[in-house]
């Protein structure tokens, strides 16, 4: 639709990237851990067939039952943006999309065989045109990067861990489970923001949409530039037991917080990454087998690193105060012992005993009291 007639003329003419890898747009916390993945012999396969002990048919007959699909003759604006999506994101096969009664504005891809896209009627009537339509290149996102198989899971056993709380210790494992794979979607949503800001292409549409699901359709009421500086004052907000409480809010989540969303989307938005995936510079899908599982967790703790250096966060800045005091201690040692480690080995020749600094004999080694380093340090 965006250069190819599909049924509808767009509202504005969009860049599209094909051939594109989800990795180009992919939270480094996520792409490490999706990388690590597919890289795993069969993984996908032994994931999928757990399709008869998860409830991916129910939920298919549930929403094709009480649902109304997303076509050419029901939501016909939604399946022009869906549509567009795949297109702009080179989705070959478009997944099906429902929308569902329900007040609270929401989303999601989920599937293990095949994605299907949902959307409630809370959301639909909250965004206008170009912010849904970085909704639903957000969930494109998501079925790009297979995370509908991973979403299915982590609903099932989050399902799971209700049925069995009444068992002794029945929940400490699931509960384990549920809290990493959160931590991992939780940054799959940051992944299929970006998704969505590529598809949509309108940076303020993406964060009036965030602002609009935090305080609803008043937009008239609400800024942009405000909403973000409100993530701001969060991130450096109070002292070491706020930044405890920030973790523990956060973890019973599938999501981060909106602010923190908006405020993550448009710092990509300005980064350079995001401006060479626009000129057509990004990472292909026929690449994918040949990436790097070493590289990917270089980079994700890169990110980390660099997280910790530039938060503001109270805990965040104590981490990295320790771990410059240590890297400082570290190289301050390291440094120490190889003044003397050279200071033995001159003194071993000094003495005529080429093997002071080696062996710790007598000679210039004794003489400098640094035979006893050496020796340690060999």
């Amino acid at each position: 639709m965006t250069e190819k007639d599909q049924g509808s003329t767009p509202s504005r003419q969009r860049k599209r990237f094909p051939g594109i890898s989800s990795r180009a747009y992919e939270h480094p916390a996520d792409r490490s851990a999706l990388v690590a993945l597919r890289k795993l012999s069969g993984f996908d396969t032994a994931f999928k067939a757990l399709s008869g002990l998860l409830p991916e048919r129910s939920l298919r007959l549930l929403y094709l039952s009480d649902s109304v699909r997303v076509s050419d003759a029901q939501f016909s604006h939604l399946n022009d943006m869906l549509r567009d999506a795949c297109y702009i994101l080179d989705l070959e096969k478009v997944p099906p999309m429902y929308v569902t009664q329900d007040p609270k504005p929401n989303a999601m891809c989920i599937g293990l065989d095949e994605p299907i896209i949902v959307l409630t009627t809370g959301l639909v009537e909250l965004l206008d045109e170009e912010e849904m339509r970085a909704v639903v290149g957000h969930e494109v996102g998501h079925a790009l990067s297979g995370h509908s198989v991973y979403r299915t899971v982590l609903l099932f056993l989050t399902n799971l861990a209700l049925k069995v709380a009444w068992i002794p210790l029945g929940t400490v494992a699931i509960t384990a489970i549920v809290t990493a794979l959160r931590e991992w979607f939780r940054k799959s949503e940051l992944s299929a923001d970006r998704a969505g800001l590529l598809v949509g292409q309108d940076v303020q549409a993406s964060m009036r949409g965030l602002m609009k699901i935090a305080g609803g359709n008043h937009l008239h009421e609400m800024n942009v530039d405000a909403f973000l500086a409100q993530a701001d004052e969060y991130e450096k907000a109070g002292d070491l037991r706020d930044s405890v409480l920030k973790i523990l809010n956060v973890l019973p989540r599938s999501h981060p917080f909106t602010a923190v969303r908006a405020a993550e989307l448009k710092k990509w938005s300005e980064n350079r990454d995001f401006q060479r995936i626009m000129d057509g510079h990004y990472p292909k899908r026929s690449e994918d087998k040949d990436t790097s599982v070493t590289d990917s967790f270089r980079e994700s703790a890169g990110h980390y690193a660099d997280t910790v250096r530039s938060s503001k966060d109270p805990l965040m800045k104590l981490v990295g105060d320790i771990a410059g005091g240590a890297g400082d201690l570290a190289g301050d040692l390291g440094g120490r012992l190889r003044n003397r480690f050279s200071a033995g080995q001159a003194g071993g020749k000094a003495g005529g005993g080429s093997a002071a600094g080696d062996g710790g004999t007598t000679g210039g080694g004794k003489a400098d009291g640094t035979a006893g380093d050496g020796q340690s340090e060999g």
